[in-house]
């Protein structure tokens, strides 16, 4: 490895993850059994993938902990905070995600990590009924009990560092109030006013987590920390922060086969988007106000790589105004599916002389499967990217998201493209590991 100036990752790394359902215990039973040795990381790339660093005769392909000091897996130490109080052995087994061979030989570990109570408003996902729930007069309150947790588990658990991750339910959809949302010190005072409405739940995790020094992911399309309020936060603890909403099933898909259109100079008159899924995700999602959130998230990843004014021709048609392709994302919950979802896609092209095409893309994911690794990926790297003195938004995250966060006051466009991404990923880490960040986005 390069001299770089990058803190090494000493000592241990606690993981503290908002919800303990199917995503959390897929991802922490996975780290556990890989630990073990009986089970292998597919999906990470941060124990996977290989980037090139030099060029020419002096190009090296190496895997990411190669090129920069990543934390071990055997250094994480796992808690949790869910308005169910099962531990994580319990919930695994709930969950029915994992099969009982693949659980059992970590089971007393998961034991162990018993859920924190929640800071939780039933206003936010009214499917949702546990009582595991802090008292909290106040947002305020709410705010001073959760960085009580951080620092709490970090000294019993001996952790260096702390990365909180946001893996519970989509909440309602908040709209930006820039009279609120706009400045730290408007959020402050809607918290310490108690402000419910403009003050989601998601929210007051991720002041306590930066306030406490730990980078924080939203991995739901929850307005967390896509506020100019938690950037100004974030610039004045020195904290990374990334989100929004884990890019897994349909999305990949998305990103990774638009460009394919795009590239080929494809027209497109309209993308149907429509899933199936019965977990407790689902069931959330089945409440419109909660569904709003999602849909603005998805929507958002296909307008930024096909865009009608660059390319009116090609992308200037399929709806009444004439103005862009028609484009559609529903999500249904169904019960018996549970965790396995199902998403159809169907695309219509046209191409030469206008002549119509199809494309139908089915795709039968399993959701936490998907989303583990990406867990692990993003908790790692923005471990490293804190250690980098990188903070605010980290847009090289980009490629584990499905609505990746960007400085919208400033007109920041986001990038959505799944190739530029990958690109945006590898200079990020060339970058950090004393390399010269060599790759072009076009």
């Amino acid at each position: 490895m390069k001299q770089t100036n990058v803190k090494p990752a000493n000592g241990k790394l606690g993981i503290m993850v908002v919800g303990c359902g199917a995503v959390t215990t897929t991802f922490i039973t996975g780290v556990l059994m890989v630990r073990k040795g009986l089970a292998k990381p597919v999906g990470s790339m941060t124990q996977y993938d290989k980037i090139r660093v030099g060029k020419g005769k002096d190009a090296k392909y190496l895997p990411y902990g190669e090129v920069v000091p990543l934390a071990q897996l055997n250094d994480i130490v796992f808690g949790t905070w869910d308005v169910y109080p099962q531990n994580a052995y319990q919930a695994a087994m709930y969950a029915e995600v994992l099969k009982e061979k693949d659980i059992e030989p970590v089971r007393e570990e998961l034991e162990k990590i018993v859920p924190m109570k929640a800071a939780f408003d039933k206003n936010y996902a009214k499917r949702l009924d546990g009582d595991n729930v802090k008292d909290c007069k106040t947002r305020w309150e709410m705010v001073e009990a959760l960085r009580q947790d951080i620092r709490d588990f970090k000294a019993k658990n001996n952790c260096d560092r702390i990365v909180v991750i946001w893996a519970a339910s989509t909440e309602i959809y908040v709209p930006v109030d820039e009279k609120v949302h706009g400045t730290l010190a408007a959020l402050e005072a809607a918290m310490k006013a108690d402000d419910r409405e403009h003050v989601a739940p998601s929210m007051c995790y991720a002041y306590a987590a930066l306030s406490e020094g730990a980078p924080f992911i939203m991995g739901a399309p929850n307005t967390t920390v896509d506020i100019p309020a938690m950037w100004q936060l974030a610039e004045q603890t020195k904290m990374p922060i990334a989100g929004k909403d884990f890019k897994t099933g349909q999305t990949l898909v998305k990103s990774g086969f638009a460009p394919i259109i795009g590239t080929r100079c494809l027209g497109l008159n309209g993308w149907f988007s429509t899933n199936i899924l019965g977990n407790r995700d689902g069931l959330v999602l089945d409440e419109p106000a909660n569904f709003r959130t999602k849909e603005v998230s998805k929507l958002s990843t296909l307008e930024t790589i096909l865009k009608p004014e660059e390319q009116p021709d090609l992308y200037g048609h399929g709806n009444d105004e004439d103005t862009q392709y028609y484009h559609k994302v529903r999500i249904n919950y169904y019960p018996p599916r549970n965790d396995n979802k199902e998403g159809w896609d169907n695309i219509d092209i046209f191409g030469w002389m206008g002549y119509p095409m199809q494309i139908k893309i089915n795709f039968l994911c399993r959701d936490s499967i998907l989303a583990a690794p990406l867990l692990l990926d993003l908790c790692l790297l923005s471990d490293l990217a804190a250690r980098a003195g990188r903070y605010g938004i980290q847009r090289f995250l980009s490629f584990y998201l499905k609505s990746p966060m960007h400085d919208y006051t400033q007109g920041e466009q986001p990038v959505n493209n799944l190739y530029q991404q990958h690109t945006m990923l590898k200079n990020a880490l060339r970058e950090m590991g004393g390399y010269e960040a060599d790759e072009e986005i076009d």
